[in-house]
């Protein structure tokens, strides 16, 4: 996708699950590499994109999205489902790096915004979103998907 000053973004494939699984842990979310590279498969396969950003030896950073639809908006909005830089690479631009080349496929994928979720305790995330451009926009809600069968509803 792109090289600046020795950093690399481009497209993540199944040989870096291995150092994004790494990254990942880091951020508090663990998933095994060989999960992981199915994963990024799946997304990809899917219409979604992860993005991946290299110096000089393990990945720096990561952002994937997806385009979402809904029937409130005329076009897909680009949900980032993951956004993590390295905490050593931290304030070096590769977040902003990053926002940019997501908000470059998310164009290519039709989408004419962004969505991003912010958890509660996120608050540098949050301050590095606003600084970036973004605006509260209400809140999600998550319930979990029971099996077939359960008696819940």
């Amino acid at each position: 996708m792109g090289n600046r000053y020795g950093l690399e973004i481009r497209a993540a494939t199944g040989p870096d699950a291995a150092g994004l699984a790494a990254l990942l842990g880091e951020a508090g979310v663990a998933v095994g590499a060989a999960d992981l590279a199915i994963r990024l498969d799946d997304l990809q396969r899917n219409g979604g994109t992860a993005l991946v950003a290299v110096e000089w030896g393990p990945p720096s950073g990561l952002v994937a999205l997806a385009p979402v639809r809904t029937l409130d908006a005329p076009r897909p909005s680009g949900l980032i489902t993951t956004l993590v830089v390295a905490a050593e690479s931290r304030r070096n631009g590769i977040g902003r790096i990053l926002l940019k080349a997501a908000g470059r496929a998310a164009r290519q994928a039709g989408c004419d915004r962004l969505l991003l979720t912010v958890g509660p305790t996120q608050d540098d995330l949050r301050a590095f979103c606003a600084a970036a451009g973004f605006t509260e926009e209400g809140r999600t809600l998550a319930r979990p998907l029971l099996k077939r069968g359960s008696g819940d509803a």
